[in-house]
């Protein structure tokens, strides 16, 4: 299975017995079978029929809608979800009990904690020279998990300070990533809405990206992505997908201090916009895309296994209800 990208303006995508073909100018380009599709990501503008949606929603095939100048801004489709609704009842009454979400958003912050000390730790291996930042980074973090292992481990300790917990280990966790940054992106933190510099453009992206893909996953499996654990229910927020993806942002952003390291990405490859915002441009979009695919297919697959475990857990969890009748 596989990802169609199409990034051109004035593009027409139109659906062919078995394929889809995109049509630039009045050129065909190479038709992509149906049955090998697994999204379709869209970037600015294209033209498609209803039928080619219906026939992407038909098959369960993803479509994702990106303003590229602003990615947080996007839009998609998913075909039909597992048709057991027990699932869902399941996933409502674990969000409902106060003992199991807390257990389940924990369990998130100490991943996404883990991985995080992990960063820090091949980024002062590999940047001798950034090793007071990162140590400090370092210590802030463990500082983080110790609250985990400790007060946090009782759920009385709360939701509200254990997101608290979280927010503290994403800011150890950008202090990290800006000392290994080359200075000439201007990174300072995290920033968006928009993006000021490239390092947040590429973060923005790839987190909208993979949060398309942790809603996806979870839409695939029967469960709604818009009822979380960690992240509180929100109007519009597929809190959810967001869950799924929290303890896996670390490994996007040491994917992107890799892209810039490696010169795969270059300040060159952006422009600075009117408003503010620093966009990838058209020959950046192409690297990150294909390093996205290449790089990250191990994380889509752990994905997929973490989601497939919190369907057994909700399962197991979860007493099956009788008939009333």
């Amino acid at each position: 299975m596989t990802t169609l990208w199409l990034d051109h303006r004035d593009l027409d995508l139109r659906l062919e017995p078995g394929a889809l073909v995109p049509v630039l100018g009045g050129r065909r380009g190479r038709p992509a079978p149906l049955a090998l599709l697994e999204r379709v990501v869209i970037i600015g503008n294209c033209r498609l029929e209803a039928r080619t949606l219906a026939a992407l929603a038909e098959r369960g095939i993803a479509l994702a809608l990106i303003n590229p100048r602003r990615p947080d801004r996007r839009a998609w489709l998913c075909g039909p979800a597992h048709s057991d609704a027990t699932l869902r009842l399941a996933q409502l009454a674990t969000a409902l009990d106060p003992m199991a979400k807390y257990a389940l958003a924990r369990e998130a912050v100490e991943a996404k904690t883990a991985r995080l000390i992990a960063l820090a730790a091949r980024m002062k291996a590999q940047r001798p020279d950034a090793r007071l930042p990162l140590t400090h980074a370092e210590e802030q973090l463990r500082h983080v998990r110790a609250e985990l292992d400790g007060p946090a481990a009782d759920p009385a300790f709360g939701l509200d300070a254990l997101r608290g917990l979280e927010g503290a280990a994403s800011r150890a966790g950008f202090s990290a990533l800006r000392a290994v940054l080359p200075p000439a992106l201007g990174f300072e933190g995290r920033r968006r809405r928009p993006p000021p510099d490239p390092a947040n453009a590429t973060l923005s992206l790839a987190y909208t990206l993979l949060h398309h893909r942790a809603a996806q996953t979870a839409w695939a499996f029967g469960l709604d992505p818009l009822i979380g654990f960690l992240h509180a229910p929100a109007h519009g927020r597929e809190s959810l997908a967001a869950d799924l993806m929290e303890p896996w942002r670390p490994e996007i952003e040491g994917w992107v201090w890799r892209l810039f390291a490696e010169k795969r990405l270059r300040a060159s490859h952006f422009a600075p916009q009117p408003d503010g915002a620093c966009l990838l441009g058209k020959a950046g979009r192409r690297i990150f895309y294909q390093a996205f695919e290449e790089d990250l297919a191990p994380l889509f697959r752990a994905l997929r296994l973490q989601t497939r475990a919190l369907v057994r857990r909700l399962r197991a969890a979860t007493p099956p209800t009788e008939d009333a009748s």
